[in-house]
């Protein structure tokens, strides 16, 4: 069947398009993005404003459209913590939901990370053994850990790139004094998730996942997209240390002309950097895998994992999973 999966997250609106059934490998066959950086456009109230709720709508219906237009058969959309955190979401939801017919379901964030780890399980396979998963967005940081498809450990704390970049930088490049305090303030931050991590014992792999770092593997030398998927790529601490010595001076501006970082995301490289190091240097990792699959995938694998003679629909899909994480 031809599956779309459609995600809003804090800065872009991303639709996926897959070939995939039950137990074989989903294919992607399209994908397009909408900039939207919603997590930017709430109010001082906490309010999605209202121009962001119009591009929202504006932005669903052209992802319906296109996925209409290449043949899916259902399309998943699901929202994460731009929408999730904003004091109006019901009444954007609805809005939506009356304007395009799309319903938007809002994933908690530990529903990210379970669904996150399961797409780097089955990448990797259950000869990869304890996993421990990272994933830095645009408003949070997930982490996960497991030897199952379902974690024993499951967080997610509120240190995305974009938020970090809203909260403790005033300039662009950031000064030296707020690399410095932003670097200690992750340090305090991560300290519960030292201890939580550290109860589950040793993992036989650490993985990394999604555009931060993808980004910044790129930048220290791991293969471009175009070698493909199955390529082994890496990030070391001592790489990204380096990295960060030289991409802490640029305005993002210039960095959004370095290879492997889009405009849409420049602004928030150097945060996004601060806190892949500080989590590494809180868990004790010298070097992390870069998995090509994430959330979005997690998504479909569930999806397909319930599919039988009566398909149950992706929407009712998401629903169920945020309601067993309340029980």
């Amino acid at each position: 069947m031809r599956l779309g999966v459609l995600d809003v997250g804090s800065n872009t609106v991303h639709l996926l398009v897959v070939d995939a059934h039950r137990g074989a490998h989903p294919t992607p066959m399209h994908s397009e993005k909408s900039v939207l950086r919603l997590a930017e456009q709430l109010t001082p109230s906490g309010e999605l404003s209202k121009a962001g709720a119009d591009d929202l709508v504006t932005a669903v219906e052209s992802a319906k459209d296109a996925a209409a237009r290449l043949g899916c058969q259902e399309v998943m959309a699901f929202a994460t913590s731009a929408v999730r955190e904003a004091k109006n979401s019901a009444k954007v939801l609805a809005r939506v939901a009356d304007k395009t017919g799309v319903d938007l379901q809002v994933l908690s964030g530990t529903d990210e990370a379970r669904l996150t780890f399961l797409a780097v399980r089955r990448w990797y396979g259950w000869s990869a053994g304890q996993l421990l998963v990272l994933d830095i967005g645009g408003g949070s940081l997930e982490v996960a850990m497991g030897r199952d498809e379902e974690p024993v450990l499951a967080e997610s704390l509120p240190l995305g790139a974009g938020r970090t970049t809203r909260t403790r930088f005033k300039h662009d490049p950031p000064t030296r004094s707020e690399l410095v305090a932003t670097s200690a303030w992750l340090d305090d931050q991560l300290t519960d998730l030292t201890r939580k991590v550290t109860k589950w014992g040793e993992p036989d792999r650490v993985v990394a996942t999604s555009k931060t770092f993808r980004s910044l593997a790129r930048l220290t030398g791991a293969a471009p997209s175009a070698a493909g998927p199955r390529v082994r790529r890496t990030l070391s601490d001592t790489a990204l240390r380096q990295l960060l010595a030289f991409i802490s001076r640029m305005p993002s501006a210039d960095l959004a002309q370095l290879e492997g970082v889009s405009s849409s995301r420049s602004h928030q490289l150097v945060a996004g950097a601060l806190v892949a190091q500080a989590t590494m240097r809180a868990l004790g990792l010298a070097e992390l895998e870069i998995c090509p699959w994430a959330l979005r995938e997690g998504v479909i694998l569930r999806r397909l994992d319930h599919s039988n003679g009566a398909d149950e629909t992706g929407a009712a899909l998401v629903a169920r999973f945020g309601a067993q994480e309340d029980r």
